[in-house]
């Protein structure tokens, strides 16, 4: 498992109540600056916040020239918004009660560029009534499917363009790009991720050519996740912005599948022994209430200290770790675990303990955790 955490001494840790979370300040910096750099320059970026929904790290991306934004929640929006950030992209298709959320958003934050994505007409035609009633003006990104088949149109389909033609044309709406999120390439390999990339991108070309002959303006192309955007990054095409999201803090998934993206983990979870049951196993206090239970069972966190600890019972407040180092630990002993997947992780935490320059400093808040801040 080629993933590290900074060096740390446990006992300065044991102030900290577990299960909770540890953020290294230092590291989300140097990660962030990594993440720059990859992106070959700041204002392609548009990092995603929902892996660490804190208020706290985006004013650390702002503080560093990052003015683009994208979130997943009308919550997530609204906490970039009040943190100071002017440019904010919801990856989301707002159905329902929260196009009006997304109405009221834009009209407490009117400085705020905000858009969102679509691909649909129905929903589209509901957000075009809204914002025009409230006389406010929202953009909206083409919601592009490049394989993953999670939501969006195909970029060769005639639907695409059609759909691309209404945003442009509807009151209160502002065409505003692609949003082509490429979820699907896990390609271990970097060469065979990056071929995948690039026999894909020619139809979002292709789709961006038809829509600007349409007389339609495609002013931003946002692009791919944490395992694509350096491949992206290389693409002089100039509409191209870059929304990479576990970088940020890095996990156990994305070290162990995809090395060349070369970040740290900066953040881990805080968990102690509560019972040595028997000989080769003890009991964490480790649940999946604690820690992300996305990822198959068995693999959900990874313990430098005991990497070859087998993870037999996961329940809601316990995590049973089988292995012939168990004769070591003692209850009340503490342990550090990476996350293998830190986004959903972070949500379940209301606050995280932070330390910075080897000192413990005030927690940051886990403020987009909830569904609804005040809109």
């Amino acid at each position: 498992m080629p993933v590290t955490i900074p060096e740390i001494d446990i006992e300065s840790l044991q102030s900290l109540c577990s299960p909770s979370l540890l953020v290294f300040a230092d590291q989300v910096e140097r990660n962030i600056d990594h993440m720059i750099a990859g992106a070959n320059d700041v204002d392609r970026l548009r990092p995603h916040c929902k892996t660490h929904k804190m208020a706290d790290v985006v004013k650390i991306l702002l503080s560093k020239g990052v003015t683009k934004h994208k979130a997943a929640t009308v919550a997530e929006a609204e906490m970039l918004a009040n943190a100071g950030a002017t440019d904010v992209v919801l990856a989301y298709n707002p159905v329902g009660p929260n196009v009006g959320r997304v109405v009221q958003l834009k009209q407490k934050y009117p400085a705020v560029r905000l858009a969102v994505t679509a691909d649909h007409p129905v929903p589209l035609q509901q957000l075009s009534e809204a914002a025009s009633t409230a006389g406010v003006t929202i953009g909206v990104m083409l919601d592009v499917d490049v394989g993953q088949h999670r939501t969006g149109v195909l970029p060769d389909s005639d639907e695409a363009l059609a759909l691309y033609q209404t945003i442009s044309k509807s009151p209160g709406l502002e065409a505003a790009g692609f949003h082509v999120y490429d979820g699907h390439q896990h390609q271990e390999s970097l060469d065979e991720r990056r071929d995948a990339v690039l026999k894909e991108w020619p139809a979002v070309l292709r789709l961006k050519q038809r829509c600007e002959a349409a007389g339609c303006d495609v002013p931003e192309l946002l692009c791919g996740g944490s395992p694509t955007f350096p491949i992206y990054a290389e693409l002089d095409t100039p509409e191209i912005t870059l929304s990479p999201g576990t970088s940020i803090f890095h996990d156990a998934g994305y070290g162990g599948h995809f090395p060349d993206l070369d970040f740290t983990p900066a953040a881990v979870v805080i968990t102690r022994v509560i019972s040595r049951p028997t000989h080769d196993r003890i009991c964490l206090d480790l649940g999946n209430k604690a820690i992300a239970a996305d990822p198959p069972k068995g693999h959900r966190v990874f313990f430098p200290d005991l990497p070859d600890a087998r993870q037999v019972i996961h329940n809601e407040e316990h995590l049973v770790l089988e292995t012939d180092a168990a004769q070591r630990y003692q209850p009340g002993d503490l342990l550090l675990g990476i996350p293998t997947h830190i986004c959903p992780t972070s949500a379940l935490h209301q606050e995280v303990a932070v330390m910075k320059d080897g000192k413990l400093i005030d927690p940051w808040p886990v403020t987009a955790r909830n569904r609804r801040l005040t809109v």
